[in-house]
């Protein structure tokens, strides 16, 4: 039904993409099947030299996976208005969830934030954002880029003032996303992705409100954030949000593109280009499962490899 879709719609812009339609994200397939993919097997395997076109179809794949009634529709033999109707319905479902969660991080930063020593001032408040962003000391602080030092006033200023020496674009990874916001540019991946507040709005959107007051999680069967990277990227985007003063979701904010942004955090997770890198990537996200789910249930998000392990071994030479 039509509601179903919607609800089922809701995962979307959690798990799979931040903007993308799903017309569109199945329009990439077909495009794919055009080509000469057979299924979707052949159509894995069909790179494009648009890097945009790539991201789409990972998009897709993730579709697949968490929306299980997308997968339905696609395998269906529904007419095209049906199938049309019907994505629209799973869009609605996305953007309304993407709306909530929005709402929801936009009065819980505030109270994090008005729970600091020393309380932030001027107030942070709850419902208006207009005295979010850079016009305040402390959210300025956590959205300036790292490629910059908010504690000079000099800087300060010629941020608020749009000086071109000090724009705030995508190109720079904004001091939230730090641990302790510290960042070092001679080994810039150390503390990346490990902002105190990322956990917290992570766990408040994904687990519980509760949650986010638990210094270290109760330990209890783990569904792995390897398999929810998405949603983990997508926190990023929704807390960089909620520390703005825009009032209202847009890709574009001022001259800070939330799309590249997000493009970034997936390529970074997605497509280590060494295996140096993608150990990093695995080192990250074992950090990330243990301060969401706890360390009892490792197994679950890195299993070990029991093939190597002595009992194998052992019977293997029997």
């Amino acid at each position: 039904s039509s509601e179903s879709n919607a609800y089922y719609g809701r995962p979307i812009r959690r798990l799979v993409c931040l903007t993308e339609r799903v017309e569109d994200l199945v329009a990439e397939f077909n495009r794919r099947i055009v080509l000469g993919a057979v299924n979707e097997s052949d159509a894995d395997k069909m790179d494009s030299d648009d890097p945009d076109e790539n991201r789409r179809y990972r998009s897709f794949k993730k579709l697949m996976e968490w929306c299980p009634s997308a997968r339905n529709l696609l395998r269906s033999s529904a007419e095209h208005e049906i199938l049309a109707f019907a994505y629209n319905k799973l869009n609605e479902g996305s953007d309304g969830a993407r709306g909530d969660d929005s709402a929801s991080l936009k009065c819980a930063v505030a109270d994090w934030l008005m729970e600091r020593t020393p309380t932030p001032n001027p107030t942070i408040h709850r419902q208006d954002k207009s005295g979010r962003g850079f016009y305040n000391d402390v959210t300025g602080g956590l959205l300036c880029p790292v490629d910059y030092d908010w504690s000079n006033p000099i800087v300060r200023a010629s941020i608020r003032d749009y000086h071109p020496d000090f724009r705030i674009t995508a190109c720079s990874w904004p001091s939230f996303l730090y641990e302790d916001g510290c960042y070092d540019p001679q080994n810039p991946a150390n503390g990346l992705f490990k902002g105190k507040l990322l956990v917290k709005a992570f766990k408040r959107v994904f687990t519980s409100p509760t949650s986010t007051y638990e210094e270290q999680p109760a330990d209890s069967a783990a569904c792995s954030v390897r398999k929810k990277n998405s949603a983990e990227r997508r926190t990023r985007r929704d807390l960089r949000f909620a520390l703005s003063s825009a009032g209202s979701w847009r890709i574009v904010d001022d001259e800070f593109n939330h799309q590249e942004f997000y493009d970034n955090i997936v390529d970074y997770l997605e497509l280590p280009p060494s295996p140096e890198a993608a150990k990093d990537v695995d080192d990250l996200l074992l950090w990330w499962n243990q301060k969401v789910f706890g360390r009892k249930f490792v197994s679950d998000y890195r299993p070990q490899h029991a093939n190597k392990m002595s009992v194998a071994m052992t019977l293997a030479r029997r």
